[in-house]
């Protein structure tokens, strides 16, 4: 649970004042990659740089943190190729800050063109458990160094845990049937996740900031480690080209934990809020 609290949540599908810890050399190391062979370009229409977006998060009666996403103004070069940077905030917040505290960063450099991710890095600090892991990823050779020291072979269009969301939002969702599966591989932990999501329908979620037209998804997630059931999680998306993520519902082993989205700005689409 540590692990996932704020992040996993919201991945499966994020200002503080911590400095980033992103390494120009790690950067350097893909750039020197020979490029001998084409990435694929991926349609987008869903985000582009400047988009933010907040949520709250609620650990059963609890009003548990607060997470944020946003693309930078950043262009990085990687690997000679175009990167959006995303940065992933999250922290907890009121009682929960004080029996549990929380202060993660998650950050990618995603591919503009092919939707991939050349580096990903992770900062964990959750109830005195800390960790940094760094995954730099090389999509010319199809491998992924873990820490520059453990290196694993990986298939095409392979996303880490942050830059997944957004490769989501960028399926093309408008001829989805009801029972429709849809799946992205993900290099999480040294190992990889096939991340599955389940079309369950059309439904409007009340918010905060308003009430949306959505498009309702069931994440089909591993049973043991968090969730009792393969379908303990849900997550409504808003049915337009954002596909941005309005609420998130889970059952696991030990409570519920919901998030819910309390802002957002620099949308590359008008968003389907009726009012």
């Amino acid at each position: 649970m540590k692990k996932f609290i704020l992040f996993g949540t919201l991945a499966m599908l994020t200002s503080l004042t911590f400095v980033s810890f992103r390494s120009e050399k790690q950067l350097a190391i893909v750039e020197k990659a020979d490029a001998v062979k084409e990435l694929p370009a991926i349609n987008n229409d869903a985000f582009k740089r400047g988009e933010m977006l907040a949520y709250r998060l609620h650990y059963g009666i609890i009003d548990a943190g607060v997470a944020t996403l946003a693309i930078t103004d950043e262009t990085k070069e990687v690997a000679g190729r175009k990167t959006m940077h995303v940065v992933g905030l999250g922290s907890s917040k009121g009682a929960f800050d004080f029996f549990f505290k929380v202060r993660d960063r998650y950050e990618t450099y995603i591919d503009e063109k092919a939707l991939v991710p050349w580096v990903f890095l992770r900062h964990v600090d959750e109830g005195g458990y800390k960790f940094d892991q760094s995954y730099t990823f090389n999509h010319y050779s199809s491998k992924v160094n873990v820490d520059g020291k453990n290196e694993y072979v990986i298939e095409p269009n392979m996303q880490d845990m942050l830059s997944a969301f957004y490769n989501a939002r960028a399926l093309d969702l408008s001829s989805a049937k009801l029972g429709s599966v849809y799946s992205i591989n993900c290099f999480m932990d040294r190992e990889v996740w096939p991340l599955k999501i389940r079309f369950l329908g059309k439904e409007n979620v009340s918010t905060d900031k308003g009430t949306f037209r959505c498009l309702k998804f069931c994440p089909i997630v591993q049973k043991g480690r968090i969730f009792k059931n393969d379908d303990d999680l849900k997550v409504w998306i808003t049915d337009d080209k954002n596909h941005i993520i309005v609420k998130g519902e889970a059952a696991i082993i030990v409570g519920a934990v919901k998030v819910e989205l309390t802002d957002y700005s620099g949308l590359a689409n008008s968003v389907s809020k009726i009012n």
